[in-house]
C-alpha cells in the first residue's frame, strides 16, 4: 500500500499499548478518537522493533519532550508491530524507557502499519516514521527515515509549532519569529 500522506485522513484504530509498569495498570486500549474527542493534535511515530539499538534513543528523546508535545495540546503515541508484552519487558529492562509517559502502542497484526504504507518489504518491519494530524483527523506532515537513520524530535516540534499557526512560516522559522502572513 501507498504511504498515505498530507490531506488523507489517517485510519481509524484500537490497540493495545503499555501505558505503565505499575502492577495491574501496565495496558490499555487505545483509539483514534484518544485525540479527536480531545480536540487535540496527534503525533505519533512509528519505529522498526524494539531491543534494538538506535530506537531507545528516539523513544527516550520523544519522551524527554512529551511535556512539550502536551503543552501544545498534542497526544504523544508511539508504535512498533512489537507486542504490548515486549514493549512492557524493554521498558522493564531499558534505563531510558521506564519512565515514559506516553503510550507504546502494539500494532501486531500491522494493520494500521500496512495501511499508513510505512513497512518494509520482506520483514515487514516499521520504517521510522512519524505523523501529525490535526484534531479533525488529517495528517499535516509526515516524515519517514530509512531504518539506520534517527529522527530529531525538535524538529517535528518545530513542524507543529509551525503548523499550529496556521500561517506562512519561512525556512528554519522557530515559535515566536514573525510568519509571513
Amino acid at each position: 500500500m501507498a504511504l498515505l500522506t498530507v490531506g488523507q485522513k489517517f485510519p481509524a484504530f484500537e490497540k493495545t499499548a503499555v501505558v505503565s509498569l505499575e502492577k495491574g495498570k501496565e495496558f490499555e486500549t487505545i483509539t483514534n478518537s484518544i485525540h479527536t474527542e480531545a480536540g487535540k493534535w496527534l503525533v505519533i511515530f512509528f519505529w522498526p522493533k524494539d531491543f534494538t539499538f538506535i530506537c531507545p534513543t528516539e523513544i527516550a528523546e520523544f519522551g524527554k519532550h512529551n511535556g512539550d508535545f502536551k503543552d501544545r495540546d498534542a497526544v504523544l503515541i508511539g508504535a512498533s508491530t512489537d507486542s504490548e508484552f515486549v514493549h512492557h519487558a524493554w521498558r522493564t529492562h531499558h534505563d531510558d524507557l521506564r519512565g515514559l509517559t506516553f503510550p507504546m502502542l502494539a500494532d501486531t497484526s500491522k494493520s494500521l502499519s500496512r495501511e499508513l504504507g510505512i513497512l518494509t518489504e520482506g520483514e515487514e518491519v516499521c520504517y521510522r516514521a512519524t505523523f501529525i494530524v490535526d484534531p479533525q483527523g488529517i495528517i499535516r506532515w509526515v516524515s519517514v527515515n530509512d531504518l539506520s537513520v534517527g529522527r530529531n524530535v525538535n524538529e517535528v516540534i518545530r513542524v507543529l509549532d509551525a503548523l499550529q499557526t496556521d500561517e506562512l512560516c519561512p525556512c528554519n522559522w522557530q515559535k515566536g519569529e514573525a510568519t509571513l502572513s
